[in-house]
């Protein structure tokens, strides 16, 4: 019943948004009807949360007056619980049904939305939820020509996507958050299939994000945090929490982009995580870390590939890059994501990023940095090579690099090459269940599988001069058969026997392929 209700809202809500979306972008487009699912799923949550607290006094939310004095006092009340246990409250007439209802009947509701939005984010003002509902709708440019060329037009369009959703129930159960939270992660993940090359910046595929969680969980379920420098829509941190065994885990995470800051907080929101188990901010984190003291235990990304950053000469006297000697490249800033990331892990923690193949074997500052992980810290701890085509906007084969940094000297390093199995999509390729079902067991046994997994000795690092290349351990070249002359001879004489068998004379062989035998020869 749970998924068949769960598959029943993806459907209503992809459909939703592909009807209404006109000439918009799904870039564009989707700050705006994931803004307003969400502006939905808190007006459900306060009218549920207040509709219990009055439940003794046999009275709704929707029936108080809120021009009476009793009226107020009973909301002022309300409020103050709602701010504690929520973070946030707005009057009875602001509720999203009651604005849709106002749009159906064929009244203007732009202000009223706008202000709504702004009540939301003003009633959280000296709360400890403020930071994280600041902010929150800067997207919902309710102005914009995007929405239509006149007010009326917009106010039609955002009517009509206000009508719709209030006609999907989204009730609230305790049980159902995570569908309506999965439901909500669904549309982040078809906005980004049909965004093109910006969308690896919010959102990595789901057996991808599976794979990550998995390898930082192995040998410590109970993780109690988790982090992600370049959260995007903060789908990785979510699926580490799905993996963990702590139902108190906390998130930290770092993103950018402003726009898909306000998705990851409305998504950790909408996936019923209290505003004070999240910590999600807003800027550069290599330039700008937020979190620099923070230790965590599990770290996670899915950094932008290749990226440009400063390189300033400045960050060799910072603690995350001063040990190395030397910065990643100005125009590859793929190092300068895996060493601010272990500067952020705990001593006993896991640490799984994503990223190019490219780093595996870079030579000149990259080359440094690799082998002084390797031989100076003896962090790595696997090699995953992905298939190519799995993320959206990129076609270049990717690879998983799992570190830790309670590892004994002689440890050893784990490669896999996952690279040939996946299936074929329409635009992008995918990891399957058994894909990666296929990894995870070669985690788990750590032994050479022909042609899959290579157990490589810190000699076996030494002796490839530090190049992590895959290939190099794991070989996955099919020798072909030799070619037995004698027997390809024997297969020739049998063919001419059969055709002169078949075809009499030169004559009848010609007549066959209907042209003029050039002269007349016997059998």
């Amino acid at each position: 019943m749970v998924e068949q209700h769960q598959q029943e809202l993806k459907k209503q809500l992809w459909n939703i948004a592909n009807t209404l979306r006109g000439n918009m972008s799904a870039d564009d487009f989707r700050d705006y009807i994931l803004g307003l699912i969400f502006y939905k799923y808190l007006s459900d949550n306060l009218n549920q949360y207040a509709d219990a607290l009055l439940s003794e006094d046999g009275i709704k939310f929707t029936d108080i007056d809120e021009r009476s004095d009793e009226g107020k006092e009973i909301l002022e009340a309300i409020r103050e619980e709602a701010i504690d246990k929520l973070g946030y409250f707005f009057a009875p007439s602001e509720l999203f049904h009651v604005i849709a209802k106002a749009g159906k009947n064929g009244e203007f509701i732009l202000d009223d939305v706008r202000d709504v939005l702004n009540d939301i984010e003003q009633s959280t003002m000296g709360a400890d939820s403020a930071e994280d509902f600041n902010g929150l709708f800067d997207e919902l440019d309710l102005q914009s020509n995007k929405l239509g060329k006149t007010p009326d037009s917009r106010n039609k369009l955002i009517a009509q996507v206000l009508i719709h959703l209030d006609n999907i129930d989204f009730h609230l159960q305790d049980s159902e958050i995570d569908i309506l939270g999965d439901a909500y992660e669904y549309l982040i993940g078809m906005f980004a299939s049909g965004a093109g090359k910006k969308a690896g910046e919010f959102y990595t595929p789901q057996m991808v994000s599976k794979l990550l969680a998995k390898l930082v969980t192995l040998d410590n379920p109970v993780v109690k945090s988790v982090y992600d420098p370049t959260c995007g829509s903060g789908s990785l941190l979510l699926r580490v929490a799905k993996e963990a065994q702590n139902q108190d885990i906390k998130y930290y995470g770092q993103e950018r982009n402003p726009s898909t800051y306000n998705l990851a907080r409305m998504n950790m929101i909408m996936h019923g995580v209290h505003y004070k188990r999240f910590d999600i901010e807003n800027d550069d984190t290599l330039e700008t870390p937020m979190h620099f003291d923070d230790r965590f235990d599990a770290v996670v990304a899915n950094p932008p590939f290749s990226a440009q950053w400063s390189a300033s000469p400045l960050h060799l006297n910072n603690d995350r890059f001063a040990d190395y000697g030397k910065l990643a490249p100005k125009s590859k800033a793929d190092f300068a994501f895996v060493q601010h990331m272990l500067h952020q892990l705990n001593d006993t923690g896991r640490m799984a990023v994503v990223l190019p193949h490219g780093v595996l074997f870079r030579g000149a500052a990259e080359g440094h940095i690799r082998q002084h992980l390797l031989k100076e810290k003896n962090y790595l701890d696997m090699v995953i090579g992905l298939p190519a085509n799995i993320f959206f906007g990129t076609s270049i084969p990717t690879c998983v690099l799992v570190f830790k940094k309670n590892r004994n000297a002689d440890d050893n390093v784990l490669f896999i090459d996952a690279s040939q199995h996946f299936e074929k999509g329409t635009n992008n390729n995918y990891l399957t269940d058994d894909d990666l079902q296929r990894i995870l067991e070669a985690v788990a046994k750590r032994k050479n599988i022909d042609k899959y997994a290579y157990v490589a000795s810190s000699e076996d690092l030494k002796e490839n001069d530090y190049n992590l290349n895959i290939p190099r351990y794991v070989d996955t070249f099919e020798k072909e058969a030799p070619i037995d002359l004698a027997e390809v001879a024997k297969q020739l004489k049998a063919n001419d026997a059969a055709m002169l068998e078949t075809y009499k004379t030169i004559a009848d062989f010609c007549a066959e392929l209907g042209i003029d035998a050039p002269f007349e020869v016997s059998k």
